[in-house]
């Protein structure tokens, strides 16, 4: 018997039903996932201070670069440590910042570095691997130019590379690498507030969640990658991840590949999110995803139950407001809420997630939409031109040449 729309109606019913039921499950794991994290940091009271050299990748001026740069020097660590600016031509507008920062902070050593070398199609990895040259410590903190930090950050970041306190711990993998979650600040447009609840209430839950189920991290987060230089060399280098979009990601996999462990620290540090327009905002989630895609295939497939509420929706409407997709599509609602509060609100003590906690719903039906873009093609637009993603790595755009910054 051929299929009726009633048939297909049901079918459609069960199965998002399906997937709706598998979401709350997630929206469960992630807010134990973040008791988890909160547990741990709290008990994380080690003081370890080696020497650490800070480095910073600059192009041009961003939004609350300068008070970025300053939380930097106003470090309460123990240790030595140096911040690095990279720059690829003495006159970008980032020098005179530098040099600003300079004659606020003469007790802190800020060393300004041109590195004029394109040693691949990503600017920001190539101008690192010039800096790390130059860096004169042990361990190196990477992170970008508007991530502003606590005074303890050092302290913080430090703390998990300290040697083994008892025998249990000597057994296990040395640590290698240590990353941070962070929270957005939004400036302004609604776009922007989308993209900082999305950090809040739907990245940072879906690392929580990795953590545990790899127990462990397997990447790294680019608002912060502090290494060992005896990790990073072990991982290879600097220079296999010129070509690659998501260095941050590849860093970590090469480090634990290498035989190291991936740590996350007890630091919440704050990125500025820009006043984005559409156009940009969707800009910047389809390069996101179509990253985690690249690097990830498996996990983004995995995102499917991240979209809970979508899912219930259409529930509600393939079942034609049956009351279990009713009671669905409430549970759903209220397990959401709960999971932006928990991990928005109680780990990255994010604010902002409270007073538009209304907007969470909405934001999340774009969010569906936006993963399902992901899977048509491989395209990417970075700073105004648009690249191709093959395995990772990124391949200029026929007819569009690689002429600006990819920082």
């Amino acid at each position: 018997m051929p299929l009726t729309m009633h048939d297909v109606a049901q079918a459609v019913g069960w199965v998002t039903a399906a997937i709706t039921i598998a979401a709350m499950g997630y929206m469960l794991v992630s807010m134990i996932a973040a008791r988890a994290y909160a547990g741990t940091r709290r008990q994380s009271t080690t003081i370890y201070a080696p020497g650490v050299s800070v480095l910073k990748s600059l192009k041009g001026v961003d939004p609350e670069m300068m008070e970025a740069f300053r939380s930097h020097c106003r470090q309460e660590y123990a240790g030595e440590f140096e911040l690095l600016f990279g720059v690829s031509s003495a006159g970008d507008p980032a020098v005179e910042a530098v040099n600003q920062l300079w004659r606020e902070f003469p007790q802190v050593k800020i060393r300004l570095i041109e590195c004029p070398a394109r040693l691949g199609a990503n600017g920001k990895v190539s101008t690192l691997a010039q800096m790390l040259e130059m860096a004169r410590y042990d361990y190196v903190v990477i992170n970008d130019s508007d991530i502003s930090v606590s005074p303890q950050y050092l302290q913080r970041v430090m703390a998990p590379f300290a040697p083994p306190s008892n025998p249990r711990e000597a057994m296990r993998r040395p640590v290698g690498l240590v990353t941070a979650l962070y929270r957005g600040h939004a400036h302004g447009s609604l776009a922007g507030r989308f993209e900082a609840l999305g950090i809040a209430t739907d990245f940072i839950p879906g690392v929580l969640v990795s953590r545990v189920i790899e127990r462990g991290l397997r990447f790294g987060l680019g608002s912060t990658l502090a290494v060992s230089k005896m990790a990073l060399e072990n991982a290879g280098g600097l220079l296999p991840l010129v070509d690659h979009l998501a260095d941050d990601y590849e860093l970590g996999a090469r480090i634990r590949a290498a035989g190291f462990r991936v740590e996350l620290c007890s630091e919440v540090v704050e990125t500025a999110v820009p006043a984005y327009g559409w156009g940009g905002f969707f800009d910047h989630q389809l390069r996101w995803l179509r990253t985690v895609r690249a690097a990830r295939p498996a996990g983004y497939s995995g995102l499917v139950f991240t979209h809970g509420l979508g899912w219930a929706l259409l529930n509600l409407l393939a079942s034609g407001l049956s009351p279990l997709s009713v009671w669905l599509l409430a549970l759903s609602f209220f397990l959401r809420l709960a999971q932006a509060m928990t991990v928005g609100a109680g780990v990255l003590r994010d604010w902002q997630v409270l007073a538009w906690l209304w907007l969470v719903p909405l934001r999340d039906l774009v969010a569906m939409g936006t993963w399902v873009a992901g899977f048509a093609g491989d395209s990417v637009v970075w700073r105004g031109e648009r690249f191709v993603l093959e395995d990772g790595r990124l391949r200029e755009a026929a007819g569009e040449p690689v002429g600006k910054w990819l920082g």
